[in-house]
């Protein structure tokens, strides 16, 4: 059998569906292998698109989503995506391309050791040496970009490797189950709970599972204990209730804040290292509980007092099952921050100026989604409004990256939203900035025929730097430029192109286009003039007096 058969047939076997990325001419074994195959070729226009779409359809789907280039630029270009899904634990498989490593075909043109610049970005990172070898490389890779953490794996097939003959036959993937915690420290954690006078409930990346998700709105059920967020916690469980505290988006000085400074017990379900705990430990002696699939990294500000090590929703049931909701905790206190958020954030929601306002955005947005809409940002200061004024009301139906944290993946992340989910409303929000970084794949949407919607938000600047820079005081400088006319640059692309002028005009522009199956763009004019002072200083000047 040919060795590119055989490779993608092991990919068969692993249970991929799709392979995004832009073939060379190192790939055409490769690329003709897969033409014979049920697993769809998605080409993009980017390699760095391809990447994030790989990346978010493991986030989404659990599953290992793979990517294709072929050697040097190509492999280079999928850095970025490397460190997005190894640092947001999305599994992911990268396939570069090399040439023929058995004779040299034309000395070092185009030549980088891609397996060692891969290296301190993935959880693993192989060269095919020979076609035999396939089967176990391709089993091992798959193997640890599933595992807990998930993240990104890199395997490089070389020219000649992928034409050679080989008669190796494939592995069988394993059924492998998570260990479970230790009863001594179920026994630990429903002691602490119990003892507490006024617990609260952190959740984080890790707990962005739907079975995570069920378990934890039994415990909140039961028990009735307030729960805040992390970023890429959102939407674990709902977040209209009562009991949602907030989010943590900003550093400090916020509402839910004021809950953290109160509560004596923090139960910190699915932390992680990537996303800083919102709360010193050091300096107020909190006691935290630490449930994860893995131990904890301390640091100088996180060091639990327990840990629940082994898989969360089987911890989350134990300690549910075997607590006694106590008569002695003290949760008022939250209910009333709790109000006062909702107040303020009610207020500035009803700004009706122009060019809007984030928080008018936001609400907007959130009125003309269904519930399991799904919205993916970019990366930008408006990141913070919508994790902190989006009520989620499911795992993964706001895909923000508080992980790398980098412009460019809104767009492909959206497209590869859409792609698992057909049925359901996508609606992707970008800055000019980050927007422009891949809107290439504009085309890409266009051809694949997806229904998408694309918000620009434009203030024709960098607008998270402006917001620090003012902040520290500094003079406006070196973060302006121009933009295209975003309506006629969609149009060049065959999709739709619109521009509100005025801020009531947005909730029924979103509402018609997504009611209309096309690759929607909206441009919409943002007015981050009053950040600084409604961030930094008119929340925090509110939350202190409770």
């Amino acid at each position: 059998m040919k060795a590119s058969d055989l490779f993608v047939q092991a990919l068969e076997a692993e249970g991929v569906e799709y392979v995004f990325g832009i073939p060379g001419e190192e790939n055409l074994d490769l690329l003709e292998s897969l033409r014979k195959s049920p697993i769809k070729l998605i080409l993009t226009r980017h390699e760095q698109g391809a990447g994030f779409m790989a990346a978010t359809y493991g986030r989404l789907t659990g599953k290992v989503g793979v990517c294709l280039s072929t050697l040097g630029p190509g492999a280079t270009n999928l850095v970025t995506p490397a460190a997005y899904a190894q640092l947001g634990a999305m599994p992911m498989l990268m396939i570069t391309g090399q040439k023929p490593i058995k004779t040299s075909k034309q000395g070092r043109f185009q030549v980088i050791d891609a397996v060692d610049m891969m290296r301190p970005l993935t959880k693993y990172t192989a060269q095919v040496v020979s076609g035999d070898r396939i089967p176990s490389v391709v089993r091992e890779a798959f193997r640890l970009a599933h595992e807990e953490r998930p993240g990104a794996v890199h395997i490089e097939l070389p020219e000649d490797i992928a034409a050679e003959t080989t008669t190796a036959k494939l592995l069988q993937p394993s059924a492998v189950r998570r260990p479970i915690a230790e009863d001594k420290s179920i026994a630990g954690a429903v002691q602490m709970i119990e003892a507490a006078k006024s617990p609260v409930l952190l959740i984080g990346a890790a707990a962005n599972r739907k079975l995570t998700a069920k378990m934890l709105k039994e415990f909140v059920e039961k028990t009735g204990i307030p729960y805040i967020t992390t970023q890429m916690g959102k939407g674990v469980l709902d977040e209209s209730g009562e009991l949602f505290m907030g989010n943590t988006a900003l550093s400090d000085g916020d509402f839910v804040h004021r809950v953290i400074s109160r509560a004596d017990l923090i139960i910190n379900v699915g932390h992680d290292v990537v996303e800083k705990p919102p709360f010193f430990m050091s300096n107020n002696g909190k006691k935290v509980i630490h449930i994860n699939f893995a131990s904890a990294a301390v640091d100088p500000v996180y060091f639990p007092q327990l840990e629940v090590v082994g898989d969360i929703a089987n911890s989350i049931w134990q300690i549910k099952q075997n607590i006694t909701p106590s008569n002695h905790w003290k949760l008022d206190f939250y209910s009333d921050v709790h109000d006062a958020y909702i107040a303020h954030r009610k207020t500035s929601e009803d700004d009706d100026r122009f060019p809007i306002l984030p928080e008018r955005f936001v609400r907007d947005i959130r009125k003309a989604m269904p519930k399991d809409g799904i919205v993916t940002l970019d990366n930008g200061v408006y990141k913070i409004w919508f994790a902190r004024n989006y009520p989620a009301y499911f795992p993964n139906t706001l895909l923000l990256d508080n992980a790398l944290a980098t412009m460019g993946a809104g767009l492909p992340s959206a497209m590869a939203a859409k792609i698992v989910y057909p049925e359901k409303a996508v609606i992707t929000v970008c800055g000019d900035g980050g927007f422009m970084m891949n809107s290439q794949e504009m085309e890409t949407a266009v051809r694949l025929k997806l229904h998408i919607v694309v918000i620009i938000l434009r203030d024709d600047a960098y607008g998270m730097i402006k917001w620090k820079q003012a902040h520290m005081e500094f003079d406006n400088f070196g973060l302006d430029y121009g933009n295209p006319d975003f309506v006629k640059y969609a149009e060049s692309y065959g999709a739709k192109g619109w521009r509100i002028s005025a801020s009531e005009e947005l909730l029924p522009r979103v509402q018609a286009c997504l009611s209309e199956p096309a690759v929607h763009l909206i441009d919409v004019p943002v007015d981050y003039s009053l950040n600084d002072q409604t961030l930094n200083k008119t929340i925090r000047e509110l939350s202190q007096k409770l």
